[in-house]
């Protein structure tokens, strides 16, 4: 019986390598395929177009074109560390370039909240309106409503970047008494078993959950692509314009587009970190914050850093 279930186990095992090994195998080919005939998925004046991109953006296929180019880049920094430097200082300049952009929404956000409370308050208005030939008008509620949109660009947008800078609250039990190397162990596992794993999970219900709210038919992750095609045939736009409050923000299907950019986010600075905590791994403690960009405080505001 022990050698039975022996036998059983191993079997198991050789299958599913098998289909891990096959599907690595098949990523070659489907991304030549895409990037040689981008019209089948990129052409949206055609609906099948449009429904392969839906299908394809939440398939195994492009989880794996992913899986093995990240497979592939790390593969060849383990043996050459000067290109995966270079791969972390692209990685971690992508996330710094977003997130100090993005980060201006808060001051955005700032001023329309004043200008909101300087309409209704002092020059009673029930609308903002914007523009000298050809108007942007609408009503204050909109405009409220929108502050949302700017705190969610914050969140989403800086999230990796909040990351690099080292500036998200870290719960640590035994983290800091740790040896560097032990250190480096925790950081490469953290980003293989979590921030790996819940991009991704987010990445698949957020990518549908938009579709949902750009187009109908709906389109499922339990759906194949030949079922897709076959919805495609009714297939039209229907942008979600539904809002809170009668003449309220119009535009929340910009939310969804937000979830997916941070799920997409989150796993390239998880590829950077585990990229980052390998090579100062191997090359020890001197090689810790190496090439880093980080945000200083320019001279005389040294006191204020960590106090707000």
């Amino acid at each position: 019986m022990e050698d039975a279930a022996t036998n059983s186990g191993f079997g198991v095992l050789l299958d599913w390598l098998a289909w891990l090994f096959q599907n690595i195998a098949m990523a070659f080919y489907n991304l030549a395929y895409a990037v040689s005939h981008p019209q089948l998925w990129l052409d949206w004046s055609d609906k099948q177009s449009i429904s392969r991109f839906v299908y394809y953006g939440g398939s195994s296929e492009f989880f794996f074109v992913v899986f093995t180019t990240v497979l592939i880049v790390v593969a060849i920094g383990m043996f050459y560390n000067r290109f995966l430097w270079q791969v972390v200082r692209l990685l971690e300049g992508f996330a710094n370039t977003v997130g100090r952009f993005f980060a201006w929404a808060g001051l955005l956000m700032v001023i329309q909240q004043v200008v909101i409370v300087v309409m209704q308050r002092i020059f009673s208005r029930p609308d903002i309106v914007i523009g000298l030939g050809i108007p942007i008008e609408f009503d204050i509620s909109w405009y409220a409503e929108e502050l949302k949109l700017y705190n969610a660009m914050v969140v989403a947008l800086c999230a990796s970047y909040t990351f690099v800078q080292g500036g998200h609250v870290r719960v640590d039990l035994f983290y800091a008494g740790a040896r560097f190397r032990t250190k480096k162990v925790i950081d490469m596992l953290g980003s293989l078993l979590f921030m790996m794993p819940l991009s991704i999970m987010v990445w698949m219900y957020g990518w549908f959950y938009l579709w949902r709210y750009l187009i109908v038919p709906n389109p499922s992750a339990s759906d194949t692509l030949e079922r897709m095609l076959t919805k495609s045939r009714a297939l039209r736009w229907n942008v979600e314009t539904i809002s809170f409050s009668p003449n309220g923000f119009s535009a929340y299907f910009l939310f969804k587009i937000l979830l997916v950019c941070l799920a997409g986010m989150i796993f390239i600075q998880a590829v950077a970190f585990f990229c980052r905590s390998f090579l100062e791994f191997k090359e020890g403690e001197g090689s810790s914050g190496k090439y880093l960009d980080r945000d200083s405080l320019d001279e005389g505001e040294e006191a204020y850093e960590g106090t707000h």
